[in-house]
């Protein structure tokens, strides 16, 4: 057996990235690598703190082949692709139970192997071990080079898809909506940055370990969105009938899903995403304990963008009542209405929105700004644009505030005073 002298786990550099949310979106400016090397993704998983259940579990579902070993004991390992019958580098001897006299011995040796070994498939163990992961596994076929290589906007193609169909999870586990614009994007990219992302092989497969203590909703409701897509598009295809992806909403199928759908499948000759439980967790209630990965081709593609635009359409603007700071001010002469950019507070789950105030309206946000208060605003949250725009903006008045806050509010006009000279223009 091959083993290595200390230190077990993936370290830093080494292990997959966090995961980002996609292009404009908070996370944009995420970690490339994690910097708590303290965290538990880098904790070294220790022998008495490994199931040799779980192991066993995980190493056929990375693709470890059991080559024998006494029954009710222990059992022999080999890496993926390994010939049967021939010595090779790494074997590994994981008993079946701990009450196999030797069992911490050789989970210790077992965990160095995988340490040392370096490989994709012992990497992916080690990840699963170190923090119970449900996971989620994309593969596209796309043509491939000498000796599997890919091209190098393949990867990136895949590393993108699958970064929309995480953040697609985070938001539906936020609220059930066709289409999401700028909303929900914070709590849906800190959901997100619980998520880690190995390599793309090749830029034809790839796997992101979601946390079941923190994560699991985001698995659950994209593994429940991605069976409701196929079977929507499958009733398009069948019927001519968009009906299906209307009920496919409430099982969190949107504009956000259809179009990470759609780039993992152009372009390819077909692609499949599969969620696969945590061994150590189970299965969530109402789930099966494994399921067929769910699959897309070519052919679905005309089906999936319509129902993209039929989301992005459909999606009514909503009545809010918005609480906020102004962060910008601008109009083109002393007097008349003016446009507003507002920092959310309270009222809408989206981070700033934008409005055009009539000159009485903008006065008022001017002053109250001036004099470290917020404002409340009635209006409609367009859903044109991403839901960033209020439209028939009214009722404008100043919020009272706590004096730290006031403070706060204070501070930030004095750094961006050039924001608000339009503010007393003309007053």
């Amino acid at each position: 057996m091959q083993t290595s002298a200390s230190g077990r786990g993936p370290g830093p550099g080494k292990g997959p990235e966090p995961a980002q949310a996609a292009s404009g979106s908070p996370a944009d400016h995420g970690r490339e690598h994690p910097t708590d090397t303290d965290g538990p993704w880098y904790r070294p998983p220790e022998p008495d703190r490994v199931d040799p259940v779980v192991l066993g579990a995980l190493l056929a579902r990375h693709g470890w082949q059991r080559r024998g070993g006494p029954p009710g004991r222990y059992g022999r390992w080999t890496p993926p692709g390994a010939p049967a019958g021939r010595a090779t580098g790494t074997s590994l001897l994981v008993p079946e139970s701990r009450g196999y006299p030797d069992s911490e011995d050789l989970l210790d040796e077992a965990l160095t192997a995988l340490d040392r070994s370096g490989t994709p498939a012992a990497r992916e163990v080690l990840v699963a071990l170190a923090v119970p992961s449900d996971e989620i596994r994309w593969w596209r076929d796309v043509p491939t080079g000498p000796a599997g290589s890919a091209a190098w906007p393949a990867e990136e193609k895949l590393r993108g898809a699958a970064r929309r169909m995480l953040l697609a999870g985070a938001l539906a586990t936020r609220a059930r909506a066709g289409y999401y614009g700028a909303r929900h994007r914070g709590p849906a990219a800190a959901l997100m940055r619980e998520v880690l992302v190995g390599a793309a092989e090749g830029g034809r497969r790839l796997t992101a370990f979601v946390p079941v203590g923190t994560a699991r909703p985001l698995a659950l409701r994209l593994h429940q969105a991605l069976f409701a897509a196929r079977e929507a598009v499958d009733y398009r295809r069948a019927t001519g009938g968009m009906d299906a992806f209307d009920g496919a909403v409430e099982a969190g199928v949107s504009h956000e899903l259809t179009e990470a759908l759609v780039a993992l499948v152009r372009g390819t000759q077909g692609a499949r995403v599969a969620v696969e439980w945590s061994p150590a967790a189970g299965a969530p209630e109402g789930c099966a304990s494994s399921t067929e990965p769910v699959e897309f081709s070519p052919g679905d593609l005309p089906a999936l963008r319509e129902a993209s635009a039929r989301y992005l359409q459909s999606e009514p603007s909503v009545p809010v009542r918005i609480t906020g700071t102004v962060v910008r001010m601008r109009r083109s002469g002393p007097r008349g209405e003016g446009t507003v950019r507002l920092r959310v507070i309270a009222g809408a789950e989206v981070a700033r929105v934008r409005m055009t105030l009539d000159e009485e309206a903008y006065r008022i946000a001017g002053h109250a700004h001036l004099v470290g208060l917020p404002i409340r605003v009635h209006g409609r949250l367009q859903s044109r644009g991403g839901f960033r725009k209020l439209t028939h903006a009214h009722d404008v008045v100043p919020v009272q505030v706590d004096e730290t806050e006031r403070d706060r509010l204070m501070k930030s006009l004095q750094e961006n005073l050039d924001f608000f000279e339009e503010a007393c223009s003309g007053e």
